[in-house]
């Protein structure tokens, strides 16, 4: 997965939150958007609305997911949030991994998180969710109150995207039979996980939050698009010609081919 562009209502204000609270570093800035990233690594790009209304439980973001490379540095992440008081909305044990999540000031679900080792998961090829022991994470650390946190590390990536959507049975066809991805774990008509090479999951659907299974109203703050990386320009044309053969539309932009998933969603493909 590539960055995730997301709509906000102050812009100042929510840099301050990614570099403060998230440690992600500021880049590129300029019109009413800003990038940030790790090491150089552009995970996030946010356009200004001002005065965008929080983000509704509409179809769209659940959450986007970073992907630290060590469970020290979660542990790192978490001394940091406990000393700068920065609010978390849940702590969970995936058995995959190990997840902290939070909202930023417009209500965007942020997931912070880092993989068990993969033999672990694939030998038993389960994902669940059970309640993440804080301190025994914590202790990964000598000690967390002294711990010097500066921000997120090289190698943090966009682990997944877990999105909102109106129904499970389209939305499970179109990542899987036009994009290309695989089926890991489904929850009925409630939810679906996706990924590729292997991977427990890129893509993540659910209607457990649509309250409204429309696209968020406009003047929302929400999410613009997701991007997923193909390996190759032969994989990712072999994807939009399926998708065009499926009914879909493709949209031409300077940053590439966009689609839009069953709910609308949108998705560049790199």
């Amino acid at each position: 997965m590539g960055p995730v562009e997301l709509t906000v209502s102050d812009l100042e204000r929510s840099l301050g939150y990614y570099r403060d609270s998230i440690g992600l570093n500021v880049g590129e800035q300029g019109a009413g958007r800003a990038s940030l990233g790790s090491n150089g690594a552009e995970l996030l790009v946010l356009h200004e609305v001002p005065g965008a209304r929080p983000a509704p439980r509409n179809t769209g973001l659940f959450h986007f997911a970073l992907l630290v490379p060590k469970r020290r540095d979660l542990a790192s992440w978490l001394a940091h949030a406990r000393r700068e008081r920065v609010p978390l909305t849940g702590a969970s044990d995936h058995f995959v991994s190990e997840a902290l999540y939070l909202r930023d000031p417009d209500e965007h679900g942020i997931e912070i998180y880092a993989d068990r080792p993969r033999e672990l998961w694939e030998r038993q090829d389960r994902l669940t969710t059970e309640p993440l022991d804080l301190d025994d994470l914590l202790g990964e650390l000598d000690d967390p109150e002294a711990d010097r946190f500066e921000g997120l590390p090289a190698g943090t990536v966009m682990g997944h995207v877990h999105l909102q959507v109106a129904e499970i049975p389209k939305t499970v066809a179109f990542y899987r039979d036009q994009l290309g991805f695989e089926l890991t774990a489904s929850l009925g008509m409630q939810a679906a996980f996706l990924a590729a090479g292997g991977y427990h999951h890129h893509i993540g659907v659910n209607t457990w939050a649509s309250a409204d299974a429309s696209p968020p109203p406009e003047g929302s703050a929400s999410l613009r698009r997701a991007t997923i990386a193909f390996p190759d320009s032969e994989s990712r044309d072999a994807a939009l010609q399926r998708t065009v053969e499926g009914g879909g539309e493709i949209e031409d932009t300077p940053e590439g081919p966009v689609v839009r998933d069953p709910s609308g969603n949108g998705l560049l493909l790199a």
